[in-house]
């Protein structure tokens, strides 16, 4: 393969992220990026066959200028870009094969302890549409376990309150039914009836569930910038990013006696590898019922 064809192969490798693959926005926005940059290592080197040793070579040039885990993720993304061109027969042999991804230092999840996630949200203001609406947000993320973008990607006909269940779109374009608690169901049920109140929102039925003072869908960014300035209010000095909730919900659940498995399904963990990270606090009680595990009823 010659360097003009491997920019061809990965505009239509861009292509099988979005449309096929349905990776979601910032996956996709870092799979380009790792791969813009093994290409443009390419086009500066003297290789004239695009193989193991080009990517070799890469590895060696970058090695000391960024973080192992990012080091590891750009690996990653070459070898899935190197059989994506096998499979669309861009190349007839998938050399990256004989690389190995680079051992990395395993970190333990930041979560809240349950009284400071309480803490965190018992201290969220409740004057203002705006203020209500985020804490609909977080009762709702933390009831869940959603990630944040999956909070933000919910449409109003997703969410089913009288049932107490949301359906949740997760990574590739996963469905799953989700439960929520009283306090969750209680913050969403004061947000919708003050949103119909405001300028914005007084005419939203349907789509975007958790909207922003221009009436569009509330940004990650935003909830982002929302967040960190609440725990600074909190007094909550963690510095927890967004993810932090998602841990703190599969840490809490853990903790109270819900199985590794059920919390799997939960958080729409593909692997249940994945989901073992949680049990740096695990017990070995089995619980069968969502309500019995959940500790913010």
């Amino acid at each position: 393969m010659d360097k003009h064809r491997i920019k061809v192969a990965a505009k239509e490798f861009y292509k099988y992220l979005e449309l096929e693959k349905g990776a979601p926005l910032n996956t996709q926005k870092a799979y380009k990026g790792d791969i813009r940059d093994f290409i443009r290592f390419i086009e500066k080197s003297s290789f004239e066959i695009i193989d193991h040793n080009v990517i070799r070579a890469y590895i060696v040039n970058i090695y000391k200028t960024i973080k192992k885990s990012s080091l590891a993720r750009k690996v990653s993304s070459i070898k899935m870009f190197f059989r994506f061109m096998k499979k669309k027969r861009y190349i007839d042999e998938n050399t990256a094969l004989v690389i190995k991804n680079p051992k990395i230092e395993k970190h333990l999840p930041k979560f809240y302890t349950i009284d400071e996630m309480f803490h965190f949200l018992d201290y969220l203001p409740k004057e203002g549409w705006l203020n209500i609406r985020n804490r609909a947000i977080f009762e709702l993320m933390y009831s869940t376990g959603m990630r944040a973008q999956e909070v933000l990607n919910l449409d109003t006909e997703d969410l089913h309150i009288d049932g107490m269940w949301v359906k949740a779109k997760g990574k590739g374009g996963k469905e799953r039914v989700l439960p929520f608690g009283n306090k969750a169901k209680r913050a969403i049920e004061e947000y919708l009836e003050v949103r119909k109140n405001t300028p914005v929102g007084n005419h939203v039925s349907k789509g975007p569930l958790f909207i922003n003072n221009h009436g569009t869908r509330l940004s990650y960014r935003g909830l982002l910038s929302i967040m960190k300035k609440h725990q600074i209010n909190a007094h909550l000095f963690k510095n927890l990013a967004l993810h932090g909730i998602r841990h703190s919900f599969a840490t809490h659940m853990l903790d109270s006696g819900a199985d590794l498995r059920s919390i799997q399904e939960l958080l729409g963990h593909s692997k249940l590898s994945t989901t073992q990270k949680y049990t740096h606090i695990s017990t070995d009680k089995l619980m069968e019922i969502y309500d019995k595990s959940h500790p913010r009823r």
